[in-house]
């Protein structure tokens, strides 16, 4: 049996942080699903980039899609949308069997539209009506407007995976909007089962900014920390009376997602971002090389809450060298302008 499967049976999901025609046409995503047991998938520009400039088929389509009145954004979708539909049709056994707890796939809304918040409400409520699959989940990054998009979003019972998390301050805002917005629901009699969402928190970034700055014995450990603090409190959160009204409505917590789990730094293992992370109620959504070397040499474990009562001491030494608060507003900063980037360089494929 593989590794993989090994860390369901202490509660955490993996998801793939994959999708091309290649993997879903050959069987090979349906044959991690079956082996590995992974349990949701998530794609991004840079996926999508890499897919379509390799794969022959998305060239034949886009030829055509190019001979349009299409606008470039427009002949995007139309390339990739039906591959997140195919990926939600696989899944969607998984989905049923599961009670709506795995199979979900998510597609991100125009990173340029990172600061506007009717843009972001508006494309999203679009993408979500495009996909109609009861199992997709749509991308937003969480920036001041995304927060405020996501809150409109849950409210109106689009499932949101909402990313670009790197510090606490920024998903306990994420987890506030996202009890706002199923109370909004709630107030309004509407139903909040079977609405998901996730808190993806961005990871590898967060070690390589921090590391030159602080002492060799807190090297490589704060984003490990900063997971542990932020499921302290999730625990506190979604267990406690906060959530306990939403809870006994129907509703179901907002999991943390790990994610940009591939060890940026070869002196660290290549599964440290797995291995370490381990925790019931949490997702990892994992690239196919960290798969691949946690199927070979992963280690499965309860991890996460290991030491968890000293991660807040933890944290609060590391702060002495660097604000972790601003560290992580630069790094989200940082991100959108590399998720622009590449959505660009996405859109200048469909020229």
């Amino acid at each position: 049996m593989s590794k993989l499967v090994d860390i369901k049976q202490f509660g955490q999901k993996i998801w793939l942080d994959n999708v091309s025609r290649e993997l879903l046409n050959s069987g090979k995503l349906n044959k991690l699903i079956v082996n590995d047991g992974i349990a949701g998938v998530t794609s991004n520009p840079t996926i999508f980039h890499k897919a379509i400039s390799n794969e022959s088929s998305y060239q034949i389509d886009l030829a055509k899609l190019k001979t349009s009145n299409l606008s470039l954004e427009e002949r995007y979708e139309a390339l990739v949308i039906p591959d997140i539909q195919q990926a939600c049709d696989l899944m969607s056994d998984l989905y049923n069997s599961s009670n709506y707890v795995d199979g979900y796939v998510s597609f991100e809304v125009s990173p340029l539209l990172a600061n506007d918040v009717k843009g972001t409400i508006s494309n999203a409520k679009r993408l979500w009506d495009k996909i109609d699959r009861h199992n997709a989940m749509i991308k937003i990054p969480a920036t001041q407007a995304g927060i405020k998009a996501f809150q409109e979003l849950t409210a109106l019972g689009i499932n949101v995976n909402i990313t670009l998390i790197f510090s606490l301050k920024q998903v306990f805002n994420v987890w506030e909007a996202y009890i706002n917005g199923l109370q909004d629901r709630l107030n309004k009699g509407l139903a909040v089962k079977n609405i998901k969402a996730v808190a993806s928190f961005f990871l590898s970034r967060i070690d390589t900014e921090i590391d030159p700055k602080v002492p060799v014995i807190f090297k490589g450990k704060t984003a490990i920390n900063l997971c542990k603090e932020a499921y302290r409190a999730y625990k506190e959160i979604f267990d406690g009376i906060i959530f306990g009204d939403l809870k006994a409505a129907g509703a179901t917590p907002q999991f943390l997602l790990f994610a940009s789990t591939g060890t940026k730094n070869p002196d660290y293992s290549d599964v440290m971002y797995v291995e370490e992370l381990i925790a019931p109620e949490t997702i990892n959504t994992v690239p196919t090389s960290t798969l691949d070397a946690f199927r070979e040499h992963g280690h499965v474990a309860l991890s996460l809450t290991k030491n968890i009562d000293k991660a807040r001491e933890f944290l609060e030494e590391i702060n002495r060298y660097v604000n972790l608060a601003e560290v992580g507003e630069q790094l989200q900063n940082d991100g959108l302008k590399l998720f622009e980037a590449s959505f660009s360089d996405l859109i200048e494929l469909m020229k």
